[in-house]
């Protein structure tokens, strides 16, 4: 699950924090990347304003402020300058993403694009989107925001390029520099935000459908899990222990038609686990899976002839010696294929986890404080930017051993 961090009261660096990695100011790859992803830009003040932010990003020790990247950059009029372009700007995000998106998938075409939230703990009320929500991991009450990302996931390279800001009810509607906040930030719940974000992709994008991960969190992740079924793609999602399920495997002798959480469910099936290989490391000691059919319970028969959902398939993951089950999972059938498929899921959710902490935070994508929802998504934009340029940098270390793709999720 994902990593939470505290909230930061104080926005001036650490003395002791570790300098970033000098960016040149020719730096090839830098340049290609602005040239490119910033062709929307249709003026040069703009553009100029875009790398100056990048290198604020890229080069600030600590947290990155707007007055903490000014200081760095230097430059009288420096904070102003990079303020106005994130806040009250004319340019558009979207583009910029999308630019961002086809980059990554001619450098490192994706195998999935993993769903994921971003929790942004917070001291005070006033950035966008802070709301007062119950964690399920830290098993208490955090001030915080949400928000959603897609990430373009390969073996060699995981790259956020589109997002969603929750916004709870006290923040729909309200005025952002002065002009109503956008249409898609009106109405979406959490899941809500999952399922939009990867649709638009097909649809306004134009990106061909990969097959994609939930991993939501303390949401149920069903609802997005649908949405996506119903357009034609094979999601898969991770869920947590205290789901109910119905039982609908004849294997599960004595539960069947039962509704039970599916950590119970699955612990009833622990002698269906049979040792599956790890596509992620194929050298590493095999892992225990077992897959049980299941429905959500509402989707029972009733006596009016409904038709119940399509059976999904239960997978627990596990490691011998260790309690069962460590992970859960939902996959459509078929069942010969769930095992091996929730295990590469799983493999690709670690890998996009250990990109965002090696190069995603470093480069400040819950760095920003303000008010502004325009400007929340024009600097969660620009550090996805920096977060690819780190993570393409010839100074990142050797890419992790592939994974093998399964035929579908």
């Amino acid at each position: 699950m994902n990593t939470v961090i505290k909230p930061v009261e104080n926005e001036i660096p650490s003395p002791s924090a570790a300098p970033p990695p000098a960016v040149a100011d020719d730096d090839p790859l830098l340049n290609d990347l602005v040239d490119e992803l910033f062709f929307s830009l249709t003026r040069s003040d703009q553009r100029r304003k875009g790398m100056d932010y990048l290198r604020g990003l890229l080069s600030t020790p600590g947290r990155k402020s707007v007055r903490n990247m000014a200081a760095a950059l230097g430059g009288a009029g420096t904070g102003q300058s990079l303020h106005h372009f994130v806040c009250s700007s004319t340019w558009e995000w979207s583009p910029v993403r999308r630019a961002l998106a086809r980059y990554t998938m001619r450098e490192s075409p994706p195998q999935a694009w993993v769903v994921r939230p971003l929790v942004i703990p917070k001291v005070g009320r006033h950035s966008v989107g802070v709301s007062r929500y119950f964690s399920a991991d830290l098993g208490q009450v955090v001030n915080a925001q949400r928000a959603v990302g897609v990430w373009l996931a390969s073996d060699h390279l995981s790259v956020p390029v589109e997002w969603r800001l929750h916004l709870p009810g006290r923040w729909r509607g309200s005025l952002d520099c002065g002009t109503p906040t956008p249409a898609m930030a009106q109405s979406e719940t959490l899941v809500g935000c999952a399922a939009e974000a990867s649709l638009a992709m097909i649809e306004s994008w134009g990106l061909p459908p990969r097959p994609v991960i939930l991993d939501l969190d303390d949401t149920d992740p069903l609802p997005a899990f649908r949405r996506l079924c119903a357009a034609g793609l094979r999601p898969a999602a991770r869920i947590r222990p205290e789901l109910p399920l119905r039982v609908t495997d004849p294997a599960l002798i004595g539960h069947r038609g039962r509704t039970l959480p599916a950590e119970l469910v699955m612990r009833a099936g622990q002698e269906l686990r049979r040792p599956v290989p790890d596509p992620a490391d194929p050298a590493r000691r095999a892992r225990l899976v077992a897959a049980v059919r299941v429905t959500r319970p509402s989707t029972a028969p009733s006596a009016t002839g409904t038709a119940p959902e399509e059976e999904l398939l239960l997978v627990g993951i596990g490691r011998g010696g260790r309690p069962w089950p460590q992970e859960l999972w939902l996959i459509r059938p078929p069942e010969s294929h769930a095992g091996p498929a929730a295990l590469w899921a799983s493999g690709l959710v670690d890998r996009v986890e250990r990109s965002f902490a090696r190069f995603g935070d470093p480069v400040g994508m819950r760095d920003y404080a303000g008010r502004s929802f325009n400007g929340w998504h024009r600097h969660i934009t620009l550090a996805s930017v920096a977060h690819t340029f780190r993570a393409l940098s010839p100074a990142a270390e050797a890419r992790a051993r592939p994974t093998t793709v399964p035929a579908a999720t």
